[in-house]
């Protein structure tokens, strides 16, 4: 088993910064990845991006690529997912995930995350 939970959602300006960290516990050696997803209100959990636990590869939604970057630490058990240039349709609840499934196949796919966080809020206002 595996434990993750989230921090660091808030306000923020659009435009703006804000970095989210996700702190896992538990059977850490077992994951392959970690991951970010997000969900609007009334929509479906969209898939943000995801590292992988070893190597460091990283994958990314479209919408958020050149702005958001996943990374972790592997010897804190953390990852982190630092979003730049924030815009108001960004604001969601932003859940992190983690997988122990050794393929890439479907890594952004919500079934392929056995490991939730139970969200950070974000929110891009002025």
């Amino acid at each position: 088993q595996v434990q993750v939970v989230e921090t660091g959602g808030g306000l923020v300006q659009p435009g703006g910064s804000l970095r989210l960290s996700c702190a896992a516990s538990g059977r850490t050696d077992d994951l392959f990845s970690m991951g970010w997803f997000r969900q609007f209100p009334g929509k479906e959990r969209e898939f943000v991006a995801v590292i992988s636990w070893n190597s460091g590869m990283t994958y990314y939604a479209d919408s958020v690529k050149g702005r958001f970057t996943i990374s972790r630490d592997k010897a804190k058990n953390e990852e982190f997912l630092q979003m730049d240039n924030l815009k108001p349709e960004e604001t969601a609840v932003y859940y992190c995930a983690g997988s122990t499934i050794h393929r890439w196949t479907g890594y952004t796919e919500i079934p392929r995350y056995e490991y939730w966080g139970q969200g950070t809020q974000v929110t891009v206002s002025s």
